[in-house]
């Protein structure tokens, strides 16, 4: 699945289209490697997403195309969550 629908589905970002910008700006690496929007995800990659001064990591779980509030949650299991300073590369 792609990296902006994944993001989508997974309700981690609320709109496909902010996810396709935020990863075209750099801000997102899958397995320790920049990502663009079109990565191909699978399932147990490692997702670091920089929202700002939050840098949240993510483990892959499960692909599906559900909608459901809870299919969302079981998509993804949080690894951190860290603030880092503004200047800080991702």
């Amino acid at each position: 699945m792609r990296l902006d629908k994944y993001l989508k589905v997974s309700r981690i970002i609320k709109r496909r289209t902010i996810a396709k910008e935020v990863a075209d700006k750099g801000r997102i690496k899958v397995n320790g490697i920049l990502a663009k929007s079109s990565t191909d995800l699978k399932i147990d990659d490692q997702v670091e997403i920089r929202f700002g001064n939050k840098l949240l990591t993510i483990k892959v779980l499960e692909m599906k195309d559900s909608t459901k509030k809870e299919d969302a949650l079981k998509m993804y299991d949080i690894i951190s969550e860290i603030r880092v300073e503004a200047d800080e590369a991702i």
